[in-house]
């Protein structure tokens, strides 16, 4: 699916395929997201808050938290529509960073349905997909899996 492409609303376990593909719309990171980030989270590290001391790293320049980056990734992929209203909780993460993030990069979200697991006694199933946050190169800068527990279509009333 493109990002011009608009998932169907709340997918439900059973719609989901192994291979499907979905991507996000980009979302350029600001300094207002780091301060902000900073103020939520309590952590003023200064690669993330302090562009003096920041320029005297490998980077040059201050980095956006990579916790900050997996969160804007979360908004952007429950953004496309597909877990709305279906998801019953986010399960698993396996995830590594990769590449920093700067104010002023524009990231995206590609995901691909890696795994289904149907799990009956908890209302729905397991999705496993592999998620990869891309800047405006391409390049990837965060990247791993995510297991949600869906919920399963609801079944007609017996005498319907």
């Amino acid at each position: 699916m493109t990002p011009t492409e608009s998932a169907q609303r709340g997918l439900y376990f059973e719609e989901f395929e192994v291979g499907l593909e979905l991507e996000t719309r980009g979302r350029t990171i600001t300094e207002a997201d780091i301060v902000n980030f900073a103020g939520l989270s309590g952590d003023f590290n200064p690669m993330h808050t302090n562009e003096v001391f920041a320029q005297a790293t490998q980077f040059g320049k201050r980095v956006a938290h990579g916790l900050l980056v997996l969160s804007v990734a979360s908004g952007l992929a429950y953004q496309l529509g597909f877990m709305e209203g279906t998801v019953i909780a986010f399960t698993g993460i396996d995830w590594k960073f990769r590449a920093p993030v700067f104010i002023g990069d524009t990231i995206r979200v590609q995901i691909k349905v890696s795994s289904l697991r149907a799990m009956k006694s908890a209302g729905g199933g397991f999705v496993t997909f592999d998620v990869k946050v891309v800047n405006q190169d391409n390049a990837a800068t965060q990247k791993g899996e995510w297991t949600i527990l869906v919920a399963s279509k609801p079944q007609p009333a017996s005498g319907e």
